[in-house]
């Protein structure tokens, strides 16, 4: 095992966890709409994004400062405080918690130098382009939660990045 890979017991807790919620995000949608909307099919990558999160929180190769602040979008999947709950909303209570992941990411990525962005990119589990995919979660974040909540969402980082 080299120093960034898991052990196997905690990648397994970790894809059954994230197995479990591909599968009730799918369900969700499936009972409860009629027509997908657009942000549906980003919603079902929730997943990969908590995934590649907890990943790059117990890689080696991460920086300790940017494994608390992945550590703290990782909280906030799990705080019931939280400007869209899902426990009311269901699986489109996670935009914002998409939204933030990928802000974060997007930070981290673009202070990285080729190798560093490399790490994000073999640690991702989906089969998407991990880097456009978080730019196109970005262009999208301002009209799915709207600028006003979106800007919340960005301040409040800020200031507990500081």
């Amino acid at each position: 095992m080299t120093d960034h890979q898991l052990p196997v017991e905690s990648d397994q807790k970790q894809k059954d966890f994230y197995l479990k919620l591909r599968d009730k995000v799918s369900e969700w949608f499936e009972k409860n709409a009629d027509e997908k909307p657009e942000y549906a099919n980003y919603i079902l990558l929730v997943p990969d994004f908590f995934y590649l999160l907890v990943r790059l929180t117990l890689d080696d190769r991460i920086p300790a400062i940017d494994k608390a602040k992945f550590a703290g979008v990782i909280a906030y999947f799990f705080s019931p405080i939280d400007f869209l709950p899902e426990a009311l909303l269901g699986p489109v209570g996670y935009l914002d918690d998409l939204a933030l992941t990928c802000f974060v990411l997007n930070l981290y990525i673009n202070k990285q130098d080729e190798a560093g962005k490399e790490v994000v990119k073999e640690l991702w589990p989906g089969d998407q382009d991990v880097l456009n995919t978080i730019q196109s979660v970005l262009q999208k974040a301002d009209e799915w939660l709207g600028s006003g909540l979106w800007e919340k969402i960005q301040g409040v980082y800020q200031k507990f990045k500081k």
